[in-house]
């Protein structure tokens, strides 16, 4: 599954790896959401000081969302998974590493589920989204321009 808007992205490749890019690991458990989701705001305005506040918000909101579905779904009790994030001038690039080889996807809208919007949120908000096989896993990308 991947998504790709009509605008390019020329300065980076979104199927593959970023290069060299800072990556912290969590364990498979819901409080660790709080933590990535901070790492990656950091991360960002680290590699790229002229970042604005609003791309910020939606990266720590797409954040959120990935690791999220991580926890609920990518990994067995025990697990860690990874968060790499790479940013340059009006990109960046967030990854999140699970074990789990199941792809998401995105549910039908429905009123009665309390669950099952995250996606619907990453496809609005991200310039590019997509996942890619790794060897003991999958890896759910997300790109933020401005």
């Amino acid at each position: 599954m991947m998504t790709v808007r009509p605008h390019a992205l020329p300065s980076i490749n979104p199927c593959g790896p970023p290069a060299l890019s800072p990556q912290a690991i969590y364990s498979s458990e819901p409080e660790s959401v709080r933590p990535a989701r901070r790492y990656v705001r950091e991360a960002a305005a680290h590699q790229e000081p002229s970042i604005p506040e609003d791309a910020l918000d939606t990266l720590e909101l797409l954040a959120s969302e990935l690791v999220t579905n991580a926890v609920r779904y990518g990994q067995e009790p025990g697990d860690s998974l990874k968060v790499a994030v790479a940013a340059g001038p009006g990109w960046c690039r967030v990854e999140v590493h699970d074990t789990r080889r199941g792809r998401p996807r995105i549910r039908p809208a429905s009123g009665e589920r309390t669950r099952g919007r995250g996606l619907h949120l990453v496809e609005a908000l991200a310039a590019q989204w997509g996942v890619a096989d790794r060897p003991f896993g999958k890896i759910v990308w997300v790109v933020v321009t401005w």
